[in-house]
């Protein structure tokens, strides 16, 4: 018989996060630190407001970019936010996640044989949806000397004349690192200069820590070759719904709604209904949610120090990324041992790209008390380590 699959899906090596999730899930009393979920409920007003359109009857197909009333907050939230203004109706979609949004933005805009900068630690989709379209993704490997922050000269070293879209991943999963504005002013320059598009992750916008979030497409010039992704599962706490959101120029967007039609039709009714109520009265849910982030960061960051691990200090998202060299173990073995001998699940950092290798994701969305059990037991597998 004839092979009845594609070469280039066959290529495509599965997720190194869901691994060890789904070990995890079979082993009894292990405690895992790997998923990068919020351990908070959404907030109640939010379900209830889709409970009552449940109840209202609001059981139907929306347009296909969205429920005209979310989309209006969605670009009052942008137009607060990152001080950008859109035009709700012919650039803003509402996706089945961010995840959906990165996706038919790839396939909208690339062609086979474009080059695509992606840098890494990183998100493990981008790399596989660039190649879905036959595009070809090129590592940019960050550093934990810049904080793992993408730099100029990284950025130059890395651009051909093939090169179309940029993928600027912060606050960053799974480093927890962000780009300031002084950062981002200086990659701008070069977007606009070399005539490069951008696909700027934001979904961890509402979690950082001491400073505000600041969105390249505020940046002169940058509007017009930034397609923004966002959405309402880590800020919000609503990974279940579904929900996430793209911002770009209606000549993109023009192109990513016809993949969205035939392919999804529309985001689930219920959750935007929902995330309208999130964007009107969430404010508040949001602030507490990211103080307990921050609580449970700096704890950790304070275990890490008195056990003699290094970690640089992340100022986003809800992830550490500590460095394990030292331990002469690579990351999967680190992981694997880990989870065996303390029943504790972390991900290895090569899950996110091969400069990932020495170094371990560790999610803070579990609560304090859970964080402290886990260390203790990390502590006592580093104690025989050392």
């Amino acid at each position: 018989m004839r092979d009845p699959l594609s070469n280039v899906v066959k290529d495509i090596k599965p997720s190194g996060i869901r691994k060890f999730f789904d070990i995890v899930s079979e082993m009894k009393d292990a405690i895992s630190l790997g998923v990068g979920e919020p351990d908070f409920d959404t907030p109640w007003h939010i379900r209830e407001e889709g409970i009552y359109s449940l109840e209202r009857g609001q059981t139907f197909y929306t347009s296909n970019t969205g429920l005209k009333e979310l989309k209006k907050e969605i670009a009052k939230y942008l137009e607060r936010k990152i001080n950008v203004e859109y035009d709700y109706d012919s650039e803003i979609i509402v996706t089945v996640g961010g995840s959906e949004a990165i996706d038919i933005a790839c396939r909208a805009m690339l062609d086979p044989g474009d080059e695509v900068l992606v840098p890494q630690p990183s998100y493990v989709s981008y790399v596989p949806c660039v190649k879905l379209t036959h595009a070809v993704p090129v590592i940019i490997n960050l550093k934990e000397e810049n904080q793992f922050r993408l730099t100029k000269e990284e950025l130059l070293e890395s651009i051909t004349d093939k090169t179309k879209l940029l993928v600027l991943p912060f606050p960053n999963n799974p480093t927890g690192a962000i780009m300031e504005e002084k950062d981002l002013e200086e990659i701008a320059k070069i977007c606009v200069e070399k005539d490069i598009y951008v696909l700027s992750d934001e979904i961890y916008s509402e979690l950082t820590y001491g400073t505000d979030h600041v969105s390249i497409a505020s940046f002169p010039g940058m509007r017009d070759r930034t397609v923004v992704i966002n959405g309402f599962s880590k800020g919000f706490a609503m990974t279940g719904w579904r929900l996430g959101y793209a911002a770009a120029p209606a000549i993109i967007m023009e192109q990513m709604l016809k993949i969205h039609q035939f392919a999804i039709m529309c985001a689930p009714t219920t959750s935007q209904y929902a995330a309208v109520d999130a964007l009107q009265h969430g404010e508040k849910d949001v602030q507490r949610m990211r103080e307990s982030y921050n609580q449970r960061r700096r704890f950790l960051m304070h275990s890490f120090k008195e056990m003699g691990i290094d970690c640089f200090e992340p100022f986003g998202a809800f992830y550490v990324f500590p460095n394990i060299k030292k331990f002469g173990l690579s990351s999967e073995e680190f992981a694997t041992r880990l989870l065996q001998e303390e029943k504790v699940a972390v991900v290895p950092g090569t899950a996110f790209g091969d400069c990932g290798e020495g170094f371990l994701r560790i999610s803070y969305a579990y609560s304090l008390d859970n964080l402290k059990l886990a260390l203790s037991k990390i502590k006592s597998f580093v104690d025989r380590l050392n």
